[in-house]
This record gives structure tokens, sequence and C-alpha cells, in this order.
């Protein structure tokens, strides 16, 4: 990157938002018109459109100490893409808002932008507008998120069902202790600035916070496979809230099995450092950005195809409360105790 700087108020709002959409392209077919009017066309040609908005904040949701500008533009998309695939739905457009102090230059902004081109291609989807303001706060960011889904055919949280198996794609805690780590390696810095990060051997977990994905490919595999989710949620503020919301919202309760909850070696590994237990890390860490999902039992052959799903748990009747069955056959009531933006 140039070491050239220029400053935003050179370029003024209008200006800025030129330079930083430029080279935007659209391939959606749904776009009619994007970035550069009063507002955005999209043509929904019969499906139902979904949408979801999400806010990212400079020193609550992410430290610019450790997290390339990049990555962060990159993330800020994945996050929201990540809520319309919760809905078995498709991703196809987003909205981008900023608010800057004058501390970031216009070369600061673009490589934010590269990430977030990247993610947009990646992902097929179109950048179709947003907005800029001036920040006494550091970097906000708001993004919102559009996809489309068959008439009637998106997923919620409320439709899961006594006995239906529950379900998750990757695996849980990386995000959490990649973070962990970060931020030790911060403290470390700021106490010894010649010291360098210790990293080595550490791309999975740091990847799993700085750089997440979005599980459309478990979205379309389940499409493909003719398997329809009763429930289903996105894993952003941890395992244990997240089967809770659906537990909830279906008037349900369940059992999860922790010999069952998929954990990355490099994830325990760096759990056992921290002298937390895996698990712990997988139920309360959030930002891990995987589906959970409850199906009918009937589907389980044909989800026992994707090596990538793992059947955690089960769902029951309300008056046998939310528990997590220990490796040692210990039931322990699931608390919410994972990411919760007011207490932070």
């Amino acid at each position: 990157m140039s070491e050239e700087r220029t400053e935003i108020a050179s370029l003024g709002e209008f200006g800025l938002i030129e330079q930083l959409t430029r080279n935007n392209e659209t391939t959606q077919a749904g776009t009619i018109l994007s970035v550069g009017d009063d507002a955005a066309v999209i043509d929904n040609f019969g499906k139902q459109m979904v949408i979801s908005t999400d806010m990212l904040v400079e020193g609550i949701h992410f430290d610019l100490m450790y997290t390339p500008l990049s990555h962060l533009g990159y993330k800020s998309v994945i996050v929201n893409l990540s809520d319309i695939c919760a809905m078995m739905a498709t991703p196809t457009h987003v909205t981008m808002s900023i608010g800057i102090s004058n501390r970031f230059s216009v070369e600061a902004l673009e490589e934010f932008y590269e990430g977030v081109y990247v993610a947009c291609n990646k992902y097929n989807v179109d950048l179709i507008g947003g907005d800029t303001t001036t920040s006494n706060k550091g970097f906000i960011i708001s993004v919102t998120a559009i996809g489309e889904v068959a008439p009637d055919k998106f997923v919620t949280r409320s439709g899961a069902k006594v006995n239906d198996l529950i379900c998750v794609s990757g695996d849980l805690g990386g995000a959490y202790v990649g973070l962990q780590l970060l931020e030790r390696e911060k403290r470390i810095f700021l106490e010894s600035p010649g010291v360098q990060p210790d990293l080595q051997n550490k791309a999975y977990i740091t990847g799993r916070t700085l750089r997440p994905e979005a599980r459309i490919d478990i979205v379309n595999w389940l499409q493909e496979n003719g398997i329809v989710p009763t429930a289903m949620i996105d894993i952003s503020d941890g395992l244990s809230s997240e089967i809770l919301h659906i537990c909830k919202q279906s008037d349900t309760g369940c059992v999860l099995y922790e010999e069952k909850i998929p954990i990355h070696e490099e994830t325990k590994e760096m759990a056992i450092q921290f002298n937390t237990p895996p698990v712990t890390c997988a139920l309360n860490g959030g930002e891990d950005y995987e589906l959970l999902f409850t199906i009918k039992q009937e589907d389980y052959e044909k989800l026992a195809k994707n090596n990538e799903i793992t059947v955690i748990g089960y769902m029951t009747e309300k008056t046998e409360g939310t528990v997590l069955l220990t490796n040692s056959g210990v039931k322990h009531p699931l608390q919410a105790q994972g990411w919760n933006a007011f207490t932070q």
C-alpha cells in the first residue's frame, strides 16, 4: 500500500463516496440501480426479500491494533451475510455506512473497502449504497444485508419441535480463543514494544476471529438435498445463547451432548493454555458465525452425508429444561453467558 496520505476533507463526502465506489461492479440480475442516486432499485423476480442490519463499533466489536483494515471490511460484510444465511435465504445485496474521524486517510478507507469488495465478490453480493459521516468516537460501521428466498421458504427460530435433532456446522470456540490470543499479544506488546507477537501456528484461530466466513455453502447443500430445517440461527453470541433463543421462541427444552460439540484441535490446545475448558469456549465464546439448526429425525440419514455438519443434541419438552449432558454424565443447566454488547 502507498505511503501517500490523502486527507478525507480534501475530497468532501461525495468525492469520498465516488472514490471508494469508483470500481464497484454489480452482478445480480435484480440490481436495476446501484450506488449514485437517492436510493437503489432491486427487482425480486417473485422472490421474498430478507433484510438484516448490524453495527460494528471500534473499541466494542474490534480493535485496530491487531485488526487489518482489509480484514475488517471483509468481516463487516460477512457478519451480516451470516444473518441472511440463518434464514435459509441467499444474500444478494449490501449497503455500507461508515462513521470516521480525520485520523483515517483516504488510503486507509480504500484498504477497508478492498476487504468489502473481496467479500462481495466471493459471495456474489452487490454493494448498492450507504452513507459516510464524521465520528468523534472512532470507526463506526453499519451494514444492511438483503437476501432472497422462495415464497414462504424462510426458516425462523420458532419452528423447532420436540425430538427434532440439533445440528451445527463447522466447529466452535475458535473465534473466542483467537480473540483471547490477540488480546494477550496486544498486552505484551504494550508492556514491551520490542517483543514480536507469538502467533506461530495459530493461523486457524486468529483467522476465525479476524476473517470469518458465512455458511452459504451449508444453506445451498441443505436446499440441494431437500432438507428443510425446522429452526435456524447463526452463532454470533455463543452456542448456549443461541440454542436458548431457539428454545424460547419454539417453546421447547433441549439436551446438548458435550462429547458431540465440534471443536478444532488448535482451539482445544489454545483453550488449555488459557486454563479454560474447550467446551466453555464453544458454549460461550461467540463470533463463530456457524449455523445452528434443528431438523426432523427422518432427515438424519441425508444429513449424515455432510461431514461439515454435526448432530449435537435434541429438542425436548419445555418442562425438561435446557441442559448440557457432560462427558461424565452430569446434567448442567445451560446459561446464556456469551456476548452481551451492553455489559462490555
